[in-house]
């Protein structure tokens, strides 16, 4: 079992320049709700299925649990979601001693775009690249389960 600590930001400059490594993500979900989700998530040729517990309050960490599947099995599960798929570029960018996982959004979130830094403690402290916009951890409209059914292109 595992905690996920992480801080979640909108993008409001040029990063790609700085991106060691880029993949593209299609995930969707099979069962969200009540603070708890089953992700399926195909990134290039690996895919996962991950259960995602409640958020603590202020939305920075919580109980994550993830097992890699057959690509086949995992977009047979696709077929089961709930809400639209969720389509990103992924880009991998150092800043300091963090790696950012920054989403380029596709689709009906196209224009969107987020950076996440995974954290060793609520009250870790990182470099904020120039490229970093507004803190959005613990917005509900900017989780992936809540861009399947409220997309970015209707806010």
């Amino acid at each position: 079992m595992g905690l996920e600590i992480e801080r979640k930001f909108l993008v409001n400059g040029d990063f790609k320049k700085d991106a060691f490594k880029s993949y593209h993500i299609i995930q969707g979900y099979i069962c969200r709700g009540t603070g708890r989700s089953v992700r399926i998530r195909v990134r290039d040729e690996e895919a996962f299925i991950t259960i995602k517990g409640k958020a603590s309050k202020g939305g920075l960490s919580r109980f994550e649990w993830e097992k890699p599947i057959p690509v086949n099995e995992a977009m047979e599960l696709l077929e089961l979601r709930d809400g639209a798929l969720i389509d990103k570029t992924r880009h991998l960018v150092k800043a300091g001693s963090h790696v950012f996982e920054v989403d380029e959004f596709h689709g009906d979130n196209e224009g969107l775009v987020m950076a996440e830094v995974e954290l060793g403690s609520e009250d870790e402290t990182f470099e904020r690249p120039f490229w970093l916009g507004d803190e959005v951890t613990g917005d509900r409209r900017y989780y992936n389960s809540s861009l399947t059914s409220n997309p970015f292109k209707d806010w």
